[in-house]
């Protein structure tokens, strides 16, 4: 389908235009919608604000190049203009100038899917892959790629065409840490329900550079998880030698009453390990955490506690991660000396 100019102003992002009709409706529609972007100013619905758009179809609708330089435009990214006032990011900016065989991928398809990622990447270029024999985008703003296989279909987040959740994950070794690769893992198996573990597998391209990282996190890519600090917690406790624990566990009494459920569990010894972030200084949520660690401890639940300072110095929490594994063999040693 080619889309005419002023069915590329109705859709915004969601329209790539590859021909311009010379219908004179059309041009009456485009010129009107043009008008709503370059003249309404703060008389525009806030709650629908004008898109990005592309020069080229700002002059072809009957804008000229001067009224395209005034202060009440600016311009994201070269050959787009946008209201001044009107929030737009670069990735929104270089959808516009996306050709159809183009599409966003990598970490920056994995924000626009809710992925959390690392802060060092909040700055981050726009990453644009070109599908099969399409040209490579080259702009200030963004790092291009290639996939060679012909007939790859993205799929669109708010109107931009983008790369799958798995195969964003796959894209993504080639950017992020190994650590950080599992977090995104976990958050794409877990409840955001974007991906499964059999599709994370199927999109790692054997052969290919990344091909062994994607693999090796992917061994570690756990369902159920909640939170990024979660994966990174489970994966510190099993680098320093403790056996893997069980994620999001449901603690039951003695007669099966629902006590809560642990962050990361070993339910044999009777240990948990919760992650305590700062939505848990919340009054209400604070009480909450209170009566359930409670009702673990009167239920032989050794249960310890984890904040963020410890994901950076865990000497301390693994030593009382330690100490429960100790009294727990002791126990045990007990028992069957009885």
């Amino acid at each position: 389908m080619s889309w005419n100019l002023a069915t590329s102003f109705r859709f915004g992002l969601e329209a790539r235009p590859t021909s311009f009709s010379t219908d004179a409706s059309d041009r009456g529609r485009a010129r009107h919608l043009v008008r709503d972007a370059l003249v309404m100013g703060n008389r525009a619905r806030v709650d629908h604000p004008p898109r990005p758009f592309l020069v080229r179809q700002a002059i072809a609708a009957g804008a000229s190049p001067a009224r395209l330089t005034r202060r009440d435009l600016r311009a994201p990214v070269h050959g787009v203009r946008v209201r001044a006032d009107v929030p737009v990011t670069v990735v929104e900016a270089i959808a516009v100038v996306l050709r159809s065989d183009q599409f966003v991928s990598h970490t920056t398809a994995a924000r626009l899917w809710g992925a959390p990622l690392p802060s060092r990447l909040d700055d981050e270029l726009v990453h644009v892959t070109a599908i099969g024999t399409a040209p490579i985008m080259r702009r200030p703003q963004v790092i291009p790629h290639r996939l060679r296989i012909e007939g790859f279909r993205p799929e669109l987040v708010r109107g931009i065409p983008v790369s799958p959740p798995a195969r964003a994950w796959f894209e993504s070794a080639s950017v992020l840490t190994a650590v950080e690769l599992v977090v995104l893992g976990d958050h794409l198996v877990g409840p955001s329900g974007l991906a499964t573990i059999d599709g994370l597998a199927a999109a790692i391209v054997a052969g290919s550079r990344s091909a062994r990282r994607a693999r090796a996190a992917l061994d570690k890519v756990r369902t159920g998880v909640e939170s990024p600090m979660e994966t990174r917690l489970r994966l510190g406790v099993v680098d320093t030698g403790f056996p893997e624990p069980e994620v999001n566990v449901d603690v039951v009494d003695d007669r099966g009453s629902f006590l809560g459920r642990a962050d990361l569990a070993w339910p044999t010894l009777r240990i948990a390990l919760e992650y305590d972030g700062d939505h848990h200084r919340d009054r209400r949520t604070f009480q909450h955490d209170q009566r359930r660690s409670n009702g673990f401890a009167v239920n032989g639940w050794i249960v310890i506690h984890a904040t963020a300072a410890d994901t950076g110095r865990p000497a301390v929490l693994f030593e009382r991660l330690r100490q429960a594994f100790v009294q727990r063999q002791v126990e045990g040693r007990a028992r069957r000396a009885a």
